[in-house]
């Protein structure tokens, strides 16, 4: 069984909440949460599978910590490790640039490591996404603004299709 790390960023408490249901629905005793505003590089190094976690902020912008986290992250040796994403965002007032928190995380580590969970847009009510890609956000994007009815439901189907990489 995969060691798993959750790391998040957070700035109102909504994707640390998040990361909580993740690794309840997860069941996985070898799962430990790490706020990347506390975590260093090397206490990721024994873990082969990341799911990172992030809010979007602002007109699209990366939660502050992991803005300032995600330069020393890209350092780490992503050999044999996997990574999922999820993000955070609203999707009614700022329905143009939904999670693209999660698509600068994406961005700034995709030729590096194998990035797996990606989700169907289908079912989701936004303009515009760059954590899109091929048809598909690059992980699994929520709102718990607007749709938090839908978040359970999500992360059930999510992590569903995740341990098959586990």
């Amino acid at each position: 069984m995969s060691k798993i790390a959750i790391v998040y960023g957070t700035s109102t408490g909504a994707t640390e909440g998040v990361a909580s249901k993740i690794e309840k629905v997860l069941g996985n005793a070898e799962t430990q949460i790490f706020d990347v505003a506390r975590v260093t590089v090397d206490q990721l190094k024994p873990f082969d599978f990341l799911i990172l976690g992030a809010s979007t902020t602002g007109y699209g912008d990366l939660q502050d910590d992991w803005d300032s986290f995600l330069p020393k992250f890209k350092t780490l040796d992503f050999t044999g490790k996997k990574v999922a994403l999820f993000g955070l965002g609203d999707s009614s007032s700022y329905s143009d640039t939904f999670a693209n928190g999660m698509a600068v995380i994406y961005e700034a580590i995709k030729d590096n490591v194998k990035i797996v969970g990606a989700v169907s847009t289908e079912g989701y009510t936004y303009d515009d996404s760059e954590a899109v890609v091929d048809g598909n956000f690059v992980g699994l994007a929520l709102d718990e603004d607007n749709e938090f009815d839908q978040t359970d439901a999500r992360i059930a189907a999510w992590v569903k299709d995740l341990k098959q990489y586990i």
